[in-house]
């Protein structure tokens, strides 16, 4: 394959795995499992995956993400929440916090940019 294009697959890289800080955590005991694919000139895209539970969320970042399997809850800060399932599409801009909350194992494709 041409270095010039990469499959978004998470054969062959070493993921990394994490959970939200104790100070971020509200329920659960998520486990984030994640495969950085690119990682080039602030901008970074790979595959996210994580076990149930409930963390807060501030995004310095822009992120575009898509799921490819489970159930997640975004709640802003002061909104209403969004129930999130595969197949699922979209960004998050600079400034968006609230909480996410993982209902069933989440996979997602993300592209993000700082």
């Amino acid at each position: 394959m041409p270095a010039t294009i990469a499959q978004v697959t998470a054969d062959g890289v070493t993921p990394e795995i994490s959970r939200p800080s104790a100070e971020k955590l509200i329920s659960g005991d998520p486990v984030f499992t994640t495969w950085n694919i690119e990682d080039a000139d602030g901008l970074y895209a790979g595959i996210w995956q994580s076990t149930p539970g409930k963390w807060r969320v501030r995004y310095d970042e822009w992120e575009y993400f898509s799921l490819t399997a489970g159930k997640s809850i975004i709640t802003p800060d002061g909104g209403t929440p969004i129930t999130l399932t595969t197949g699922d599409s979209y960004i998050i801009r600079p400034g968006f916090t609230g909480t996410w909350e993982v209902v069933e194992e989440t996979v997602k494709d993300y592209v993000i940019r700082l």
